[in-house]
């Protein structure tokens, strides 16, 4: 039985609360892994590799951080493949999806490699008698992120590309349902060049994201999964002083104009509903049809295509 450990410190860390989950592969119904899971002790070894890698990663210039982001993006073209398979064996998705769900991550990757004209701060001459005012961006300090299970590979992408480019070091939770894809992308972001400790990667369940929230030296937290959890992290985040962005779930309608290309309508209708098996923030539950007639045409038209 394969066994999934944190990468922490540059290097495969075991955990030591004693507790595992098991990752099954979806394709076949099969458990193909077992995880382990972290305790606060865990997560405290993870911020300290982070808060010995930070000083050295601050004071990087963002030039030099960027090259780094450049190397990892190359790396993850490079091993596309792979990546791609290992999330669909344990998410379930076809390979095509699992590719597309890399790529959007890579999109925020890219944008990242141009940060040091977004780190640019501002300064205003005279902006008052004898007043000059000028704003500096500054790294927070070991930052950390809880990612979902429908995307593996594009949140944590999205949460630690930016916070690393930043100069923040980075700790990431990710979904014990799908944990590979996360420890491999750490293990890319060493080999482009990442000191050891910049991104660590735990594992685990409510004990190790309450580890997180309570852990005084994190001082921000990012976020995606349901709503419920979402107001749980963002409450007790900001309770011990932490910045915290908690993104939950949405209810996302579709509106439907009497002039309407049907035959478009449906094939977009049936994407946003079905795409990724609905298991995405922006999956389109409630169709609005406009005037009339638009709801029997509409009805017609979709639900063989459904069926199909």
């Amino acid at each position: 039985m394969r066994a999934i450990r944190n990468f922490v410190n540059g290097a495969s860390a075991s955990a030591s609360g004693g507790r595992a989950g098991r990752v099954f592969n979806p394709n076949t119904g099969a458990q193909q892994a077992e995880v382990a899971f972290s305790n606060a002790r865990d997560v405290d070894v993870a911020v300290q590799a982070a808060l010995k890698a930070l000083p050295e990663w601050s004071s990087t210039n963002p030039q030099r951080r960027a090259r780094v982001l450049f190397a990892f993006k190359s790396l993850v073209e490079k091993n596309m493949d792979e990546l791609a398979h290992l999330l669909s064996s344990e998410h379930g998705k076809v390979i095509a999806d699992s590719k597309g769900d890399i790529q959007r991550g890579l999109e925020v990757i890219e944008f990242a490699c141009g940060i040091p004209h977004a780190l640019k701060g501002e300064y205003t001459e005279g902006a008052g008698p004898g007043i000059d005012v000028y704003s500096m961006r500054q790294p927070l300090g070991v930052v950390a992120g809880i990612t979902p299970f429908n995307f593996p590979a594009m949140i944590p992408m999205w949460m630690f590309g930016v916070a690393i480019a930043c100069g923040n070091t980075f700790i990431l939770k990710p979904s014990e349902k799908d944990p590979s894809v996360p420890v491999r992308l750490a293990e890319l972001m060493m080999e482009a060049g990442a000191p050891a400790g910049v991104l660590n990667v735990v594992h685990g369940d409510k004990e190790a994201v309450d580890a997180i929230i309570q852990h005084s030296d994190i001082k921000a937290i990012s976020f995606v999964g349901s709503s419920d959890i979402a107001h749980y992290i963002y409450s007790h985040g900001t309770a011990n002083n932490k910045r915290v962005q908690a993104m939950g779930g949405a209810k996302n309608h579709g509106v439907v104009l009497p002039d309407a290309d049907m035959d478009q309508v449906v094939k977009d209708l049936v994407g946003a509903a079905f795409g990724s098996a609905g298991e995405r923030c922006m999956a389109l539950p409630v169709v609005v049809p406009v005037g009339k007639g638009t709801a029997d045409e509409l009805r017609a038209r979709l639900i063989p295509e459904m069926e199909n």
